[in-house]
């Protein structure tokens, strides 16, 4: 059995996450929202709203407080000379291998949210997908990126 990879990624990424579930949840709001809104105009049953606005606080706090922590402890990352090692999952942990000389190019990529914390994400290209590696400082992730890209060229070469 392969050994887990041993970078983590920012500790930061559970506040970004967290803000993410949470902007994500507003869209899942509208659900109990517009039953509310529907029992306004017709008679449907008032306890079917009370679940709905339950499930939707349920929700809420799965995706905002208990998912992100496992989603950080799980997320791994090991760059070595010959390949690249991603571990993540919460429920079901995914394991890739993606060899150097697969590596197509490689990107860093941050949005709004990401630059508010300072962090960006790595992007691996290889023929078949993206591979993405989330959350990184900004320094860690230009550094990998560089790292990647040299490690990529030189498996070319070989």
């Amino acid at each position: 059995m392969r050994l887990e990879p041993t970078q983590f990624l920012s500790k930061k990424a559970l506040s970004l996450w967290r803000l993410q579930a949470f902007f994500e949840s507003l869209f899942v709001a509208f659900v109990p929202s517009g039953y509310g809104a529907l029992i306004y105009f017709f008679d449907f049953p008032l306890w079917i709203l009370w679940i709905l606005i339950i499930g939707y606080l349920l929700y809420l706090i799965l995706t905002t407080l208990i998912i992100p922590p496992l989603r950080w402890k799980r997320w791994r990352y090991d760059v070595l000379a010959d390949k690249i090692d991603l571990q993540r999952g919460v429920f079901i942990v995914k394991r890739t291998l993606i060899p150097m000389a697969r590596v197509q190019h490689v990107d860093t990529e941050q949005g709004p949210l990401s630059k508010r914390y300072q962090l960006a994400a790595v992007s691996i290209s290889t023929a078949a997908t993206v591979h993405r590696i989330p959350s990184l400082t900004i320094e860690v992730a230009d550094e990998l990126r560089d790292r990647i890209a040299k490690l990529a060229a030189v498996a070319e070469d070989e």
